[in-house]
């Protein structure tokens, strides 16, 4: 099975954790961006159906492996079936919810299979925990934790609401980026008010790309990585209200 470990193996705590993110990736992808086609392959007349996360953040539906016991732990079974009993959300929120459990399973599989201490094993929950669970991506329920993040964006009050929801990585505005030299001392406050914003989409922080930017979404005002959402600064320019794949997605089904 290719959504299995293969000859992919993580034998440290910072190894598993980069599969985690990979396999989180892929399925957040699954579940937002490409939810089109994740939902027409998960046909309900076809046989039991799960939703695999690979480390090269790529996704699969396929059946589950053959081999008993399997050589990793298996995702939720059958979610095809589901998927016509429910509306799009309620069945989107129930493969998040497995997906989440399926993605602590196989790092602590690793861990016990490498033998990890205590230590070990509250390093790499800590770490897992650091980033937002794929439900709270595919629900919008990462508004909480960004009300601190969105205030501070706010106070940038000589921006417009436009330039306001692109910046670059560094956590300024880029288009305040060009136009800096400006009072040092609040750009200081705002750059480090703004240094633990988390992408919506892969969880991860501040790229270390000098040309890395970020969009806001104007529905659940979720900060994301352009890149992680497909959106280009050029294009950003002429988005007069941006919505993320899950907001859009919110609506595209009864």
């Amino acid at each position: 099975m290719e959504g299995g470990a293969g000859l992919y193996n993580p034998r440290t705590v910072e190894e598993v954790f980069r599969d985690f993110k990979g396999r989180r990736a892929a399925i957040v992808k699954a579940l937002t961006s490409d939810v089109g086609e994740f939902y027409q392959q998960c046909d309900p007349e076809k046989e039991n159906l799960c939703l695999y996360g690979l480390p090269n953040e790529q996704w699969e539906v396929n059946l589950p492996a053959e081999e008993v016991p399997p050589e990793l732990p298996e995702p939720a079974l059958g979610i095809n079936f589901a998927r016509d009993g429910l509306s799009e959300k309620e069945w989107l929120s129930l493969v998040a919810i497995h997906s989440d459990t399926w993605l602590l399973s196989v790092s602590f599989y690793f861990g016990s299979r490498f033998a990890f201490d205590k230590a070990d094993r509250k390093r790499l929950f800590d770490m897992i925990n650091g980033v937002p669970t794929i439900f709270e991506v595919v629900t919008g329920n990462m508004k909480k934790q960004t009300k601190e993040k969105s205030s501070a964006a706010n106070r940038y009050g000589n921006l417009s609401k436009s330039d306001s929801k692109v910046r670059s990585s560094d956590g300024k505005n880029s288009k305040a980026v060009q136009a800096s030299n400006e009072e040092d001392g609040s750009e200081e406050e705002d750059e480090d008010e703004h240094g633990e914003t988390l992408c919506g989409a892969c969880g991860d922080g501040d790229g270390t790309g000098t040309d890395d930017f970020w969009i806001c979404c104007d529905v659940c005002e979720v900060w994301f990585h352009g890149k992680c959402v497909k959106i280009t600064p050029a294009r950003a320019e002429h988005i007069k209200q941006y919505k993320c794949p899950a907001c859009s997605n919110k609506r595209a089904r009864p």
